[in-house]
């Protein structure tokens, strides 16, 4: 008889699991990752939008700044070469870009040595240039700090979740799993902000490069108009 009701058991439990639908894995949303992983991503987040307007911004001046136009020098030399120098002063003045200010310091200088005015328009380019590095520098601290924020932020939580286990003895693997999985977004979440802030950096500089080799190959034309005899 105890036989029989073991065998109906087992088959009742069997038809049960055949019967019961598996549970569908718990979806990951950002929004709650964030959250789980505690206080170490306000820091994070907050040099994240650093890394965004500063990027924004930057782009746009220096994208501003890198718009010449391609007879800006035409016309330049044919002002001073006609012996209209105020004219070409004025073009100069009113070309709102490092080139055009560059240009417009070595019309100022004309009649002086062709050393003091190159020495005059290379202060200038100096000063254009580092004016579009304006914070540009910041995006490489980002690369180097976020990471390190992310790491100590896994480390504090790890050192929580083991704190916790071995003061309710819960050695369960879900519990363990769960809480270092949860720990490691702040590591993920460091990464790819810095790779993204290092990214961002090197586009900035590659954009600054080009207006400068702009600003030597304006200076270089110039220099070589005034070396022309006038018309």
């Amino acid at each position: 008889m105890d036989f029989f009701l073991l065998q109906v058991q087992s088959a009742v439990d069997t038809l049960t699991k055949a019967t019961t639908p598996p549970v569908a894995p718990k979806q990951l949303h950002l929004i709650d990752l964030i959250i789980s992983a505690g206080w170490i991503m306000i820091p994070l987040l907050l040099l994240s939008a650093l890394t965004v307007y500063v990027f924004a911004e930057r782009w746009m001046a220096i994208k501003k700044a890198a718009q010449v136009d391609d007879n800006f020098m035409n016309i330049i030399r044919d002002n001073i070469l006609s012996g209209n120098v105020t004219a070409a002063r004025n073009f100069a003045r009113n070309t709102n870009n490092p080139v055009g200010r560059m240009i417009d310091k070595g019309i100022q200088r004309i009649g002086k040595p062709i050393d003091a005015i190159n020495f005059s328009m290379e202060n200038v380019a100096e000063l254009e240039l580092f004016k579009l590095q304006r914070n540009v520098n910041a995006l490489s601290i980002v690369s180097k700090i976020a990471p390190i924020f992310g790491f100590v932020g896994t480390l504090v939580g790890l050192m929580q979740l083991f704190f916790n286990i071995n003061a309710t003895g819960d050695y369960e693997l879900s519990t363990i799993a769960g809480g270092i999985y949860t720990k490691l977004i702040s590591s993920i979440a460091g990464l790819v902000i810095g790779l993204i802030a290092y990214l961002f950096h090197n586009i900035l500089e590659s954009q600054i490069d080009k207006i400068a080799n702009k600003l030597e190959a304006a200076a270089a034309d110039f220099l070589d108009v005034l070396q022309e005899p006038t018309r």
